[in-house]
C-alpha cells in the first residue's frame, strides 16, 4: 500500500487496498473516494466482551455485555464509559436496545432478562424463565412486549408491563441464536443452531414457515424495512433471500471465504450490508448480485447500523470493543460496477426467475392508536402467565444503575431535561480519525464514584 505525504496509521490497521491521502481518504482501485476505518478501539471490560449493540436509532450509542457480569454504556466516538449497570449474577450474554432507545434489555448466561429504563436510569424488570443463556433479544416496535430466544431451544414472549411470560414458543432442535419481530410487529423470525428459521404469526398463534436451506447455525436474520422480504445469513459463509408471501427463496449467494457475522438492510431497502469475518459486502437480490466488496479486519462484528449516510460496525476481542465507519455514499452501487453471484439452482424452493421486487407487499407501519392490547396467539406450546417471584424482586433491589459521566448522560438521555426524548442523531457523520496516537487500545477511565451520581433504582 502506499502513502501519499500521510500516516498509513491514519485509520489504524484497517484499511482498504489504495493509495492513503493526508487528509486519511482511502483511493480504491478504480480511483474513486472511499472513507473508511477504525474509528476507534478501547477496553470496555474487566473481563471478556460477550456481546454488544448499537443503538438502532441513533447508531451514536453503544452498549456491551461482559464476563464481568457487568453491562457498560458508550457513546461513539468517545471511549468513556457513560453508565455501568450491576445486578445479574452471571456473565452478560445478550444486549439490545428498543427502537427509541429508551430502553435497553440484557440477558444473561443463567436466563435471567433485565430491562431497564434508560431516560430514568432504573431497572424496570427482573424477568425470569428461560434455563440457559439468552442468546436474543429484540423488542416489539410498538407495543411493551420483549421477546428472547434460549440456548434452551425456546422462545418466550414477555409482557413489560406485567412483569410476566405471556407464551413459550418451541420447536428448534437447538440453541436460538437470532430474533426479530417483523416492522408491522405481527410477525416473529427465530433462527438457530439447528439450520432452520421460523417465521411465527403472533396474533394467529401459529407457525407460518420453516426455511430450512442453510446448511450451518442460523448468524443473522433481518426483515426488509418495506417489503415482504427477510435475508439470512449463516454460517456456512451464504446469505439468501425470501419471499414472505410464498416463503420461497428469491436468491442466494454463493458461498463466501469465511462466515457471516451480521446483516442490515439500508433503512431504504435498496441493498443489504453483510459483515463476515474479514469483509463487508453490498448486496442485491433480484437478481443476486454484489455492489461493492472490500476488505474489513473487524473480526467478529457484532452489530452493524446505518446512520447519516455511514454504516457502523462494532466488534469486540477479548477485553476490547472496535468501532468501524464506512461512508456508504462512497460505495458503487452502479450496476456497472456489479459482480452477479453463482445462483444455487438446485436448492429447494429457488425461483429462477424471481418477480420484480416492486410487485411485492409490503409492511403497514403505521403505529396502531392503542399499544394496549396484547398479542393472542393461541398457541399450543405452554400458554402461561408468569408473576414475578420473591428473587425477581430481590434481584431488582441488587439491581443498580452508576451514572459514570453525567454530562453525557444528560446530553443523550435526558435532552433539556424532557422526559421520553430518545437521543437525537448529531447534525454530522463521525469525521474521520486524524491519527493514532496509541498503539493499543485504551483503557476507559472511571472517575470517582460520588454520592449524587451513584443510585439504587429500585423503588
Amino acid at each position: 500500500m502506499n502513502v501519499i505525504d500521510g500516516d498509513v496509521l491514519t485509520y489504524g490497521d484497517v484499511l482498504t487496498n489504495g493509495d492513503v491521502l493526508t487528509n486519511g481518504e482511502v483511493l480504491t482501485k478504480s480511483g474513486d473516494v472511499l472513507v473508511q476505518g477504525r474509528l476507534e478501539e478501547f477496553v470496555a471490560h474487566s473481563s471478556n466482551v460477550n456481546c454488544l449493540a448499537l443503538g438502532p436509532k441513533s447508531g451514536h450509542v453503544l452498549v456491551t455485555g461482559g464476563e464481568d457480569k457487568k453491562v457498560n454504556m458508550w457513546a461513539v466516538g468517545k471511549p468513556n464509559c457513560i453508565m455501568s449497570f450491576s445486578g445479574q449474577t452471571s456473565a452478560v450474554e445478550c444486549v439490545r436496545f428498543n427502537s427509541d432507545e429508551e430502553l435497553l434489555a440484557a440477558g444473561s448466561q443463567s436466563g435471567t432478562l433485565k430491562i431497564w429504563d434508560l431516560e430514568a436510569a432504573k431497572i424496570v424488570r427482573t424477568l425470569t424463565g428461560h434455563k440457559s443463556s439468552v442468546k436474543g433479544l429484540d423488542f416489539h416496535p410498538y407495543g411493551d412486549f420483549v421477546a428472547s430466544s434460549s440456548s434452551d431451544t425456546k422462545v418466550k414472549l414477555w409482557d413489560i408491563r406485567r412483569k410476566g411470560c405471556i407464551y413459550t414458543y418451541t420447536g428448534h432442535s437447538g440453541p436460538v441464536e437470532c430474533i426479530q419481530f417483523s416492522p408491522d410487529g405481527r410477525w416473529l423470525l427465530t433462527g438457530g443452531d439447528d439450520c432452520v428459521i421460523k417465521l411465527w404469526d403472533l396474533a394467529m398463534g401459529k407457525l407460518l414457515h420453516e426455511f430450512k436451506s442453510h446448511k450451518g447455525a442460523i448468524s443473522g436474520i433481518e426483515f426488509h424495512p418495506v417489503e415482504f422480504l427477510m435475508a439470512s445469513g449463516s454460517k456456512d459463509k451464504t446469505v439468501k433471500f425470501w419471499d414472505l408471501e410464498t416463503f420461497n427463496m428469491v436468491s442466494t449467494t454463493a458461498p463466501g471465504k469465511t462466515p457471516i457475522r451480521s446483516i442490515t438492510f439500508h433503512p431504504e431497502g435498496n441493498n443489504l450490508f453483510c459483515g463476515s469475518t474479514d469483509y463487508l459486502h453490498v448486496f442485491g437480490w433480484e437478481p443476486v448480485r454484489c455492489f461493492d466488496a472490500f476488505p474489513m479486519s473487524w473480526g467478529k462484528v457484532e452489530d452493524m447500523v446505518v446512520s447519516n449516510s455511514q454504516l457502523i460496525g462494532a466488534s469486540c476481542h477479548q477485553t476490547n470493543v472496535s468501532i468501524y465507519v464506512v461512508d456508504i455514499n462512497k460505495i458503487n452501487t452502479s450496476e456497472n460496477n456489479v459482480q452477479y453471484m453463482s445462483l444455487l439452482q438446485e436448492e429447494p424452493g429457488f425461483n429462477a426467475f424471481p418477480r420484480a421486487a416492486t410487485a411485492r407487499r409490503s409492511f403497514r407501519t403505521e403505529r396502531p392508536h392503542t399499544t394496549s392490547s396484547k398479542p393472542k396467539p393461541e398457541v399450543k406450546s405452554e400458554p402461561q402467565r408468569q408473576s414475578p417471584t420473591e428473587d425477581d424482586e430481590r434481584e431488582d433491589l441488587n439491581s443498580s444503575a452508576e451514572i459514570r459521566d453525567p454530562v453525557k448522560y444528560e446530553e443523550i438521555f435526558q435532552p433539556k431535561h424532557k422526559l421520553g426524548q430518545p437521543p437525537e442523531k448529531p447534525s454530522t457523520p463521525f469525521p474521520a480519525p486524524l491519527e493514532d496516537k496509541a498503539a493499543g487500545p485504551k483503557e476507559a477511565p472511571v472517575p470517582k464514584k460520588e454520592p449524587s451520581t451513584l443510585r439504587n433504582q429500585y423503588q
